[in-house]
C-alpha cells in the first residue's frame, strides 16, 4: 500500500512539473490570445470566436458559441510540446492559411465542413505540430495573422480562388485538351471524352480480409478540362498517413488549391486518407504540379523520366 501511495505521489509530482514547465504566459504573448489551463489533462488552450463575419445556417444567424470557434491546444513542456487545433475558415482563406501552416512547420490533418446551407460557406482546418512550445505558439500566430490579413480589407469572403482565376478570365465554352502531352507527363494513357482527359491510378489496401484497390475506390485521379493554355484540373489523392503532408505541401507549392481532406472508409489497413484539389493554369503546368505530388507519394508507374 505504501509503495502504491509513493507511486501516485511521484506521478502527481511529475504531472505538476510538466504543467509548470509549460510557459502559458509566453503562449499568450506569442499567440496574442488569453488561454485557459485544464489542470486535469495538462492542456493549455487558446481560443477566439470567428465573429468578424456573420454566418447563417438554414437562414438562422449563427452565434459563434454554437460552433464557430477557432482554437489551439498545447500539451507537454516548453522544450517538448504538442499542439493540436481547429481553425474556422472561409473559402478564400483556406489555401493561404494552409500554406502559412506549412511554412511555419505545422501539419494540416483535415479540411471539411460542419454545416449544410451555411452562408457564407464555412470550413474547418485541423492543424498540429510538435516541438518547443515557443515555436508552436509562434506558428499558430502566423496562421491567425494570415486570416486577419485576408479578412481585414475584405469583410466579405471572395467567390473565386484568387487572382489567377481573375487573370485567366472565363474558361472556354468548349473543352479542347490535347491528350498526348499529358499522357507523356504521366507516362500512361488517359481517358479522353468531349475534349477532357482523366488519369486514374489505383492504390492497394485491405478491408474485411479482402484486398481493395482502384475500382472499388482506392485511387488517385486527375481530370483536365478547358483549353491547353487555359485549363482546370480537379481530382483526388489517395494517400497513407505518412504520405499526406508531402502531397499537400507539394501541391500547395505548385499553386494547387486543396478543397477537402478526409477519409472515405473505415477499418482499412493501411489507413487511406483522401485530399481533393482544384487548380487553374496551362494544362501542362497543372499536370506537372500533380505529377510532383505523385512522385513524393511514391505512386508506381509515374517516373521522373517522363517529359516535362
Amino acid at each position: 500500500m505504501k509503495k502504491h501511495l509513493i507511486t501516485l505521489a511521484l506521478l502527481g509530482a511529475s504531472s505538476l512539473t510538466a504543467l509548470a514547465d509549460l510557459d502559458t504566459a509566453k503562449i499568450d504573448q506569442l499567440t496574442g490570445l488569453k488561454g485557459k489551463m485544464n489542470q486535469a489533462e495538462g492542456v493549455y488552450k487558446v481560443t477566439f470566436p470567428r465573429d468578424d463575419v456573420k454566418v447563417s445556417v438554414a437562414g438562422w444567424q449563427m452565434p459563434p458559441f454554437m460552433g464557430l470557434g477557432t482554437w489551439a491546444a498545447f500539451q507537454g513542456t516548453n522544450d517538448k510540446a504538442m499542439m493540436m487545433g481547429d481553425t474556422v475558415l472561409f473559402e478564400d482563406e483556406v489555401n493561404p492559411v494552409m500554406s502559412a501552416a506549412f511554412d511555419n512547420g505545422l501539419s494540416v490533418t483535415a479540411l471539411h465542413n460542419h454545416f449544410f446551407f451555411d452562408e457564407p460557406k464555412v470550413y474547418f482546418m485541423h492543424i498540429g505540430g510538435e516541438g518547443s512550445a515557443e515555436k508552436l505558439a509562434g506558428a499558430v500566430k502566423k496562421v491567425y495573422d494570415t486570416i486577419k490579413m485576408i479578412r481585414g480589407p475584405n469583410a466579405k469572403p471572395a467567390n473565386t480562388f484568387g487572382q489567377q482565376d481573375i487573370e485567366k478570365g472565363p474558361l472556354p465554352k468548349k473543352n479542347s485538351i490535347t491528350p498526348a502531352p499529358l499522357n507523356e507527363i504521366f507516362a500512361m494513357q488517359g481517358d479522353a471524352k468531349d475534349g477532357m482527359v482523366k488519369f486514374t491510378i489505383g492504390k492497394k489496401s485491405k478491408m474485411h480480409g479482402m484486398e481493395i484497390g482502384k475500382e472499388i475506390g482506392v485511387n488517385t485521379w486527375a481530370a483536365f478540362a478547358g483549353a491547353d493554355d487555359n485549363a482546370i484540373v480537379d481530382g483526388d489523392f489517395a494517400v497513407t498517413e505518412d504520405e499526406l503532408q508531402p502531397a499537400l505541401k507539394t501541391l500547395r507549392q505548385a499553386g494547387i488549391n486543396i478543397v477537402a481532406i478526409h477519409s472515405h472508409m473505415t477499418h482499412e489497413n493501411p489507413r487511406i486518407l483522401f485530399l481533393h484539389y482544384w487548380g487553374r493554369g496551362s494544362a501542362n503546368d497543372l499536370a506537372n504540379a500533380v505529377k510532383g505530388a505523385l512522385l513524393v507519394t511514391g505512386v508506381s508507374g509515374v517516373t521522373t523520366s517522363a517529359s516535362n
